[in-house]
């Protein structure tokens, strides 16, 4: 069994992946290739893998491959493949796809998702990942792609509809929905034993159900909390609460994600709203540089110190490998096409968040149905913008990139069309040899 990490470089997240591989029995003794294009974050990924490989007492055999001259090889006789790469890094390209919205007048929270930020965080990684799936359909054509890059929905939908490889693309917010809110609400006493139903995108999948052991409703109970929560000057999950108090529901991403994905919440007209919802502007580049800065001296420390031995977090990816490899099944929270439309109310041409069953079969969506009216309109706005990015990327006519941010909820409620497009054309300029050409 072979599992091929594409981005190792990305190494708090290869070592939480993999170190959940470790920790499973089926898959403690299969072959971990790492790639990566940057030779010293892939070293440091090497060098921390083999030393959890130890702690563990694992028997992987752990494989370097560097550049893209190598990549096949990476992926020669893959089981499975991770994809955790950020194309642009931080710098030059996250912090051009906020400076430059910002001499428009549009400012942005994390910008990977949606948003201008979001359509060229795409445009430019979408290549990258095609390149390698022609690659695997020829040298690992049965593997199955755990895709982790955002923006996930956008990403995830282009491999579907526009490669031969076997794709679902996974998040963290799904499994921590309800229980993040029930510990906000200071309702603990109901984690265990709750029952949760999630359905929509990424990033704004619903939770449209939740009781408790004994088949409870707890959404009145939690209503009423919210609707005092937001009472609170300091608290930091606002927009998400709002959408329990203006649509009924609460969603799976955080308020700072929330806020750039829709029009109500960041307006230069009404700035106070960003004060009233605790709105934290530019946040992905702060974190960008902690994380930056954090890393090296925690990569200082654990060479000095040692690693210890890993406990199993919540990902996804090992539980669906382990499903996969052995035939128990497992249930998690998927993105995949809306084949078949598994959310009625949505076009069959979306990536939908849905629960999903796996085992030797592998990934197995479940049908949804209607989603509440206002739900599925809001995740409208959302798909607009993610389905002419994929047909930009696909067309190759930047014609559909000024259509996706004209129809960027937040970017078209800001500026106006002239402006709208003179914003593109200078990103796709700022962005140079990482963006393909468009005519």
């Amino acid at each position: 069994m072979k599992i091929t990490f594409i981005g190792a470089g990305s190494t708090v997240f290869v070592r939480n992946v993999l170190g959940d591989c470790m920790c499973c029995p089926s898959l403690s003794d299969g072959v971990y290739a790492l790639y990566d294009i940057d030779p010293v974050r892939l070293e440091e990924s090497r060098a921390i893998i083999e030393a959890m490989k130890q702690a563990q007492g694992a028997r992987c055999r752990i494989e370097c491959y560097c550049g893209v001259e190598n990549r096949r090889e990476a992926l020669r006789g893959a089981d499975f493949i991770v994809n955790a790469i950020q194309v642009g890094l931080y710098e030059p390209c996250t912090v051009i796809d906020f400076e430059i919205p910002k001499k428009y007048g549009l400012r942005a929270t994390i910008a990977d998702t949606l948003g201008i930020g979001g359509i060229m965080r795409a445009l430019r990684t979408i290549p990258v990942m095609e390149d390698f799936a022609r690659e695997a359909e020829e040298v690992a054509p049965d593997a199955l792609l755990l895709n982790y890059t955002n923006p996930m929905a956008i990403l995830s939908g282009y491999m579907q509809r526009y490669t031969g490889l076997r794709t679902v693309g996974l998040c963290h917010s799904v499994q921590y929905c309800s229980e993040t809110l029930l510990r906000e609400l200071d309702m603990t006493d109901k984690l265990e034993g709750r029952r949760d139903f999630i359905a929509g995108i990424n990033h704004m999948a619903w939770l449209l159900d939740i009781r408790d052991r004994d088949g409870n409703d707890l959404y009145p109970e939690i209503r009423a909390r919210a609707a005092a929560k937001m009472e609170e000057p300091d608290f930091r999950d606002k927009v998400r609460f709002d959408y329990i108090r203006r649509f009924g529901y609460y969603c799976t991403e955080s308020s700072e994600h929330n806020a750039e994905y829709n029009m109500f919440y960041i307006k230069s007209k009404y700035p106070e709203l960003i004060e009233r919802y605790n709105i934290p502007l530019d946040e992905y580049p702060r974190r960008c540089v902690a994380q930056i800065n954090g890393w090296k001296a925690e990569y200082a420390s654990l060479r000095e110190k040692g690693v210890e031995k890993h406990v199993r977090s919540r990902e996804y990816a090992s539980r669906i490998m382990e499903a996969v490899t052995t035939g128990v099944p497992d249930k998690i929270g998927g993105n995949v096409l809306n084949t078949g439309r598994l959310i009625s109310n949505l076009p069959e041409e979306a990536c939908v968040e849905v629960p999903c069953l796996v085992d030797g079969n592998g990934i197995q969506p479940t049908r949804v149905g209607a989603l509440p009216v206002v739900c599925a309109a809001m995740n409208m706005t959302n798909i607009n913008v993610q389905l002419l990015t994929v047909e930009a990327a696909r067309t190759r006519k930047k014609e559909h990139i000024y259509q996706a941010a004209m129809l960027d909820p937040h970017t078209g409620s800001e500026l106006d069309i002239d402006s709208i497009c003179r914003m593109v054309d200078d990103l796709i300029e700022a962005h140079g040899r990482y963006m393909p050409k468009f005519d």
